[in-house]
């Protein structure tokens, strides 16, 4: 006998409207993060302009070196944090798979997922949207192993970047576009967040 469950849909499909009624939301909240900035270090800066010799401006997969880059760049203090590339997500009506998928950092992947990062070259809404849904996703997993944290998710063409929060009341809090050439508001930002996301485990860790 064939299934009759509805078949999922993937992350990719949704339109941007069709992602704030999947999460029940008629408007993002602004936030105002706290951060202080953070200079890049030379070898940041060494990395970055031996990269100019790949074709970061145009091409999407050119543009996701300078997000690695970046992200690398902010990692380096957060030693319990780990990014996976092309990770598999699922949720109850979703399924595909996220540029970057934060996990803690271990030799295998598994939920609590602590952040979201979708790379889009120039489309925000469509990349907004895949995030939103993405987050959500992430918010199902952790609840399933009783893990009740806010999930974090981050849009960025590479030029630009947005940051999302998903809270446990279900709603989502979004910053101001932040520039590239802004390099130290957006490695500070990255840090606060990261900062939370390491408080999440340990605060979980704590909880009898």
């Amino acid at each position: 006998m064939k299934s009759t469950a509805p078949k999922k849909k993937a992350f990719s499909k949704f339109r941007l409207d069709e992602a704030y009624k999947q999460l029940n939301l008629t408007q993002l909240t602004s936030w105002k993060i706290k951060f202080n900035p953070v200079p890049p270090s030379d070898a940041f800066q060494t990395h970055l302009d031996r990269l100019q010799v790949f074709d970061v401006g145009r091409s999407e997969e050119g543009k996701k070196l300078i997000i690695d880059a970046i992200l690398i760049e902010a990692l380096q203090p957060f030693k319990r944090l780990k990014f996976w590339k092309g990770a598999t997500l699922e949720s109850e009506v979703a399924h595909g798979a996220a540029d970057y998928l934060m996990t803690e950092n271990r030799g295998y992947f598994e939920a609590p997922f602590l952040c979201i990062v979708e790379a889009k070259k120039d489309d925000f809404e469509q990349g907004l949207a895949q995030c939103l849904v993405e987050m959500q996703a992430c918010l199902w997993s952790n609840q399933a192993i009783d893990r009740t944290i806010d999930v974090f998710g981050i849009v960025t063409s590479g030029e630009g970047w947005k940051f999302y929060r998903l809270d446990l009341a279900g709603a989502v809090h979004e910053t101001l576009l932040y520039s590239v050439s802004d390099t130290n508001s957006i490695l500070g930002i990255l840090h606060s967040i990261f900062e939370l996301c390491e408080q999440n485990l340990q605060q979980q860790e704590n909880t009898p």
